[in-house]
């Protein structure tokens, strides 16, 4: 039989893990909507697009796919800065869970598919 202290001592231990293994970020809790604003830019419909954290960590480095994007609207580079095919998000700066401050307006025929790639977790 082991001793109280030792039992106590591996199930703080296994919580650990445990908890852990649940506070790490995947792709799936970015979540990325665009809707219209009813507003026209140069004769091109505006969207408005809101960027969200669904992990209980803070997600940084976050990108977007951005193939071939274009705006006839800019767009402040900090909050959304386009490298060939991707998208930065704030600089690579943390969005904290639960954040949707994270949004931009674009202006162009079409949307653009703007979906997650990669980011790193903040716990």
């Amino acid at each position: 039989m082991s001793d109280p202290t030792t039992k106590i001592l591996t199930l703080v231990f296994f919580l650990v893990l445990v908890s852990q293994g649940y506070s790490e970020c995947s792709l799936s809790d970015l979540h990325v909507t665009q809707h219209p604003t009813g507003i026209e830019i140069n004769q091109n419909p505006e969207f408005l697009v809101i960027i969200s954290n669904n992990c209980p960590c803070a997600q940084k480095n976050v990108k977007l796919e951005c193939l071939n994007f274009q705006t006839v609207e800019p767009i402040d580079p900090s909050i959304l800065s386009v490298s060939g095919d991707v998208c930065i998000v704030k600089g690579g700066q943390p969005i904290a869970s639960g954040d949707v401050s994270v949004t931009f307006k674009y202006a162009w025929p079409h949307t653009f598919p703007l979906n997650p790639i990669s980011s790193d977790s903040v716990c």
